[in-house]
């Protein structure tokens, strides 16, 4: 498939949307079935969006820097009239009333926002096997998983049916599934990009971004969507950064810390894969640094006290008297605990009995209190580290992409697929994975810059050093 960047500048230059939408629709119609990564799909708005674009080239007009490019959306981003379930039986056919901010800016920038995308129900997994409509398949081996939550918009990307896709990140959702599908993942600063019209996980951790098959594209999706967003209480008060404009400043004069943490535990062919990263950046004028960071090691049991808690918060609203899903009962207690009951699934369920147990009282000092604290020390070793280092270099995930059911039945073990991105969320930071090397049965391995909070600028280019490093122009 042709790049983001490439369409654009085509049908700003009089070129095609209509045919860029076209090839988005056959590609969607020859693999989808098999992979399972599209819950909704309405081909004939897009085709009208897409003659509408062409008609204001027509006129004269530019449409902007997305000129004509489809874009596949996580089903957790809502969008007017276009069903929106969180892949859970609780939302199955609710329709939102309005657009997140990020569609708007999508459609601002020329964009076409093409259908809603499979994900772990919402958003809570790591490998898109707890939807409710099914499992999202990997492109490159159906056999195994795309990764998570942000699953089927991975899977968009990698198999081609669209060059970008937007996810969310609350602790690897989006940096997971790109190192596991072979694509370019972004988690952008906290109050980068607006969260208004993404439906709420744990909201002081979720932030959405790209993905993307080059840095240059994610780059470009990310500078169209992000900026000041006054529905957003915690979107940062200030213009969306200049991102495309830096991808070629290379990492001469950085400093880059290699972290210890940051590949403990990892396979054999993936702490290979981030020492073959390290020597790119150093062959490429980066200062290579060692650094231990021990506090790294607390972020998954911390993570799995704050955003359970915040979850048990934010669906507390899914009641059967506001909106989605409604089982009756003999009254309202009754109605409320068989609506919640058949409409969550398992992990769901589990997530949400975990914090509300830690907020409890008597538990809430011993949980979830000291969980913020140790929050707090990841955020200040964090500074520290940037203190020494301009980014920190280490794995995305412990390994390459997982066979199905291969981690169903231990929550741990799927719970560490994310042990090396959580660490950036609950600091607010930025953070990138790039493809770079492969690992068993061939399959890409993904490698991550983590940086300060509005760093994304660096990340990018750091990134892009290695897509060249890897041949990838």
């Amino acid at each position: 498939m042709r790049s983001a960047l490439d369409i654009a500048q085509s049908v700003r230059a009089g070129g095609s949307a209509r045919a860029a939408v076209e090839a988005t629709v056959a590609a969607v119609a020859a693999r989808n079935e098999e992979l399972n990564v599209f819950l909704h799909v309405d081909a004939e708005a897009a085709l009208a969006e897409a003659d509408a674009i062409d008609a204001r080239v027509t006129a004269g007009e530019d449409p902007g820097i997305l000129a004509g490019v489809p874009v596949a959306i996580k089903d957790n981003i809502c969008q007017t009239g276009v069903p929106t379930t969180c892949s859970s039986k609780i939302l199955d056919g609710w329709r939102p009333p309005y657009n997140a901010t990020v569609i708007d800016r999508l459609r601002a920038a020329g964009a076409i926002p093409f259908g809603k995308t499979n994900l772990d129900e919402f958003a809570m997994g790591s490998s898109t096997e707890n939807s409710a409509f099914g499992p999202t398949r990997n492109p490159l081996d159906p056999s195994r998983v795309p990764g998570g939550s942000s699953g089927g918009s991975a899977a968009a990307v990698a198999a081609n049916m669209t060059p970008l896709s937007l996810g969310s990140d609350t602790g690897g959702s989006i940096r997971q599934p790109a190192a596991l599908c072979g694509l370019v993942g972004v988690k952008p600063t906290y109050g980068l990009v607006s969260r208004y019209g993404l439906i709420a996980f744990a909201s002081s951790l979720d932030q959405i971004g790209p993905f993307a098959h080059s840095v240059t594209d994610a780059a470009l999706l990310l500078e169209a969507i992000s900026g000041h967003d006054p529905l957003d209480s915690t979107s940062l008060p200030e213009p969306a950064p200049s991102l495309v404009a830096h991808v070629n400043d290379g990492v001469a004069g950085k400093r880059v810390a290699w972290v210890r943490e940051l590949v403990e535990g990892a396979d054999e062919s993936v702490v290979a894969s981030v020492e073959k990263a390290r020597e790119a950046l150093r062959d490429a004028g980066a200062t290579i640094v060692e650094l231990s960071i021990p506090e790294l090691r607390l972020g998954l049991s911390a993570y799995y006290l704050i955003a359970p808690a915040e979850a048990s918060s934010n669906l507390a609203r899914y009641d059967g008297v506001r909106f989605g899903q409604r089982v009756d009962g003999e009254d309202v207690t009754a109605m409320m605990e068989a609506t919640r009951t058949a409409g969550f699934g398992a992990e769901v369920k589990r997530r949400i009995m975990l914090g509300t147990y830690a907020l409890s009282a008597g538990y809430f000092d011993a949980y979830y209190g000291q969980a913020l604290k140790v929050r707090t020390l990841m955020i200040e070793a964090f500074s520290r580290a940037y203190g020494e280092a301009d980014m920190l270099l280490g794995a995305t995930t412990p390994s390459v992409a997982f066979e199905f059911g291969s981690k169903t039945k231990d929550p741990m073990a799927m719970y560490l697929s994310d042990v090396f991105t959580i660490p950036t969320n609950l600091a607010g930071d930025a953070a990138i994975s790039v493809p770079v090397g492969t690992g068993e049965a061939g399959l890409p391995i993904g490698v991550q810059l983590l940086g300060p909070g509005r760093s994304e600028a660096s990340l990018f280019a750091a990134a892009r050093v290695l897509e060249k490093a890897e041949g990838r122009s």
